[in-house]
């Protein structure tokens, strides 16, 4: 009997796309389909929180009273390498480098701003697998946020490596880059409510 090991065939976008769409949860991570965590309440309430307010201010044309300039979508399927096919939070794309969403699936343009809600039964994910990849691919900005911790981090890519800009508590206001025209209110993310103040304070 021969002691070779076989190789381990490792799953690309072709496999993702092999599941049904309704029943498609997946991701490829390291060659390996992977199915993605139901999303708890306090995971759901930050990555609709997320987009809600970055989306107003970006998600437009350039010009006008906000800054604007970018594409935003929710779980959509990005391929960053063959054997790399996430399904990210949320994802944006500068419209300088991308003048409309790309109809493909899986998207295979590099995102300029991606964020990761964690979730408890798969955040070494996010943390150490995928956040590798992100920088191997050098997507400009990374977000991780934890609704168990009720924190916001954020990376910056550098020749170097990610580089943590940001570590953020749920009592914290930042103006976390690369969305620095709004102030942000952390907690707002988890289980506080937005008040007059903070609506005034985001619209200076």
């Amino acid at each position: 009997m021969s002691g070779a090991v076989s190789a381990r065939r490792l799953a690309t976008a072709d496999d993702l796309l092999a599941i049904p769409e309704r029943e498609r949860f997946h991701e490829v991570i390291g060659g390996e389909l992977v199915r993605k965590a139901m999303p708890s309440g306090p995971h759901g309430r930050a990555q609709l929180r997320i987009g809600s307010r970055i989306s107003g201010p970006y998600d437009r044309r350039p010009g006008g009273r906000w800054p604007g300039g970018w594409w935003f979508a929710t779980e959509v399927e990005v391929e960053m390498e063959t054997h790399e096919v996430y399904r990210p939070d949320v994802t944006g794309w500068l419209r300088e480098r991308l003048p409309e969403l790309p109809r493909e699936v899986p998207i295979r343009v590099r995102p300029d701003w991606v964020c990761e809600v964690l979730s408890p039964s798969n955040s070494r994910n996010d943390l150490f697998k995928k956040l590798r990849t992100y920088q191997r691919c050098k997507v400009p900005h990374y977000w991780i946020v934890d609704p168990e911790m009720e924190t916001l981090m954020v990376y910056r890519w550098t020749t170097e490596g990610y580089l943590l800009v940001l570590a953020a508590e749920r009592e914290d206001r930042v103006r976390p880059e690369p969305f620095d025209a709004i102030v942000l209110k952390v907690g707002t993310l988890f289980n506080d409510d937005e008040d007059d103040e903070d609506e005034e304070e985001r619209q200076r």
